[in-house]
């Protein structure tokens, strides 16, 4: 065999272990997706529920509650949700949430949504983690991530081997996750089929550019960006979705219950009620991404003394990526009746917008690319700390592996989807395999740490720490 063909039997193998599926009534559903799902049931009773004892927290620290300027960090908690909400909210939220509803029907937003509330227990426990091991290097910067997690936190314990090992591991994956090609695609197929813009070698290019602009800068510069942008298009694409909401309000009341009825019929499409229900969690945790560790790397980033506060602004990022938007998205294919629809993706939710919006294709072309533009800037940095932790965290390691990130760019706009990208999705969610290893490892001083932190800021119910 050649080094090509080797080298593509490998990315066939590593794609066939992560999405590796067994048939639950009918429905395929990933080993992946109930490993995550696990984890997130498992942190939300650990924890106490802390989506209910940590939301009004969370979204007071976001705003500036309790802010400590002199703490270590880069960016504001606010800037590192954005920075960590520019990788989540995304794609899926348009194009796979569609797929969701045409394959599982309406039901599937009912699970998409309970899913996600339990996603947002393994977010603050990773994101709490990473903020109790983060590192602060010499210079004053400060570096974390589930790599850093993994070493220190599992050094603590005495498994510093395991640490190591695991560590190195997650390293490896995030730097090939992160490579953001399929973003740049989908963003320059929208604009051809909104705009007729027809040149993607320039597309990419100077989508490499706009890139690089931002990338190579701080994390400081970067979480200005994102703290302007994300809000910005997600405001966008929300109002868009209202706006088709209200305009079908008195089809509303009828769809919140075929909804629900629907996540429980024995006879509903897709299998059943089991297989609505796989349907709809595996697409909220694809969108969450809660247990794969990439948001952990820009929440470290956050300027706080206490690691459960950023956990808490952490709990508040699924709830908006998939709580908020992803049933937003649904709910306008079903008062629309566009999900009943022979079409797929963004084509079926662009023509849930045009029924009421005039110019809806050019609309969706703009937050396109911006969900592209901020997923990609989020996962270039995510790689460049996950390289730098590789080699060594130096000035010249960053900006180096950051325009070769960008380089790499234009070619998202210029291949057609294969098997680079069964490679990319491969290494992403095999993230989720060491860094949860490691949340069930450190649970007990993860406990500890957020009952603590309940105890000290509003006499919040703290469990007893069990033999």
């Amino acid at each position: 065999m050649t080094p090509l063909e080797i080298a593509g039997a490998a990315i066939e193998g590593l794609a066939a272990l992560v999405f590796f599926a067994v048939p639950v009534a009918g429905v395929e559903v990933q080993l992946i997706v109930l490993w995550l799902a696990a984890a997130m049931v498992f942190t939300t009773l650990w924890l106490g529920v802390p989506q209910w004892r940590g939301f009004a927290l969370g979204w007071g620290a976001l705003f500036g509650k309790r802010q400590d300027p002199g703490a270590p960090g880069g960016v504001s908690q606010f800037q590192a949700l954005s920075t960590a909400l520019a990788s989540t909210v995304g794609l899926g939220n348009i194009a796979g949430v569609a797929v969701a509803v045409a394959t599982g029907g309406p039901g599937a937003i009912f699970w998409m949504v309970v899913i996600g509330v339990f996603a947002m227990g393994l977010k603050c426990a990773e994101v709490t983690l990473g903020l109790m091991f983060r590192e602060e290097l010499v210079d004053g910067r400060v570096v974390g991530g589930p790599a850093v997690t993994l070493m220190r936190g599992l050094a603590s314990i005495g498994l510093p081997r395991a640490g190591r090992r695991l560590a190195r591991l997650h390293a490896v994956f995030m730097i090939v996750g992160c490579m953001s090609l399929f973003q740049v695609n989908q963003a320059e197929v929208q604009a051809a089929s909104a705009f007729g813009f027809s040149a993607p070698g320039l597309f990419g290019m100077g989508f490499a550019v706009l890139v690089a602009a931002v990338l190579l800068g701080s994390i400081g510069w970067i979480g200005r960006v994102t703290g302007r942008l994300v809000p910005a298009m997600c405001l966008l694409y929300v109002a868009a979705c209202l706006t088709v909401i209200f305009a079908n309000a008195g089809a509303v009341p009828a769809a919140l219950v075929r909804i629900v009825t629907q996540a429980f019929e024995p006879m509903a499409v897709a299998g059943g009620a089991v297989g609505v229900f796989v349907i709809g969690m595996r697409r909220a945790v694809y969108s969450s991404e809660a247990g794969i560790g990439t948001a952990v790397v820009a929440h470290a980033q956050a300027r706080t003394r206490e690691p459960a506060s950023e956990g808490m602004v952490a709990l508040v990022e699924p709830f908006i990526d998939t709580v908020v938007i992803c049933t937003l998205s649904g709910l306008t294919l079903v008062v629309t009746g566009l999900y009943l629809e022979p079409l797929t993706g963004v084509a079926m939710t662009s023509a849930a917008l045009a029924t009421v919006i005039p110019g809806a294709p050019a609309i969706l072309a703009v937050v396109v690319f911006l969900f592209a533009y901020s997923t990609v800037l989020a996962n270039g940095f995510y790689a460049a700390e996950a390289f730098q932790f590789l080699t060594r965290h130096s000035r010249w390691h960053e900006q180096g592996f950051k325009l070769a990130y960008c380089a790499a760019l234009p070619l998202g706009a210029l291949l057609e989807p294969g098997q680079i990208l069964d490679l990319v999705d491969s290494a992403f969610f095999l993230m989720a395999v060491p860094n949860v290893i490691g949340i069930y490892l450190l649970a007990r001083p993860l406990r500890r740490e957020v009952n603590g932190f309940f105890a000290r800021h509003r006499g919040a119910p703290v469990l007893e720490e069990r033999v």
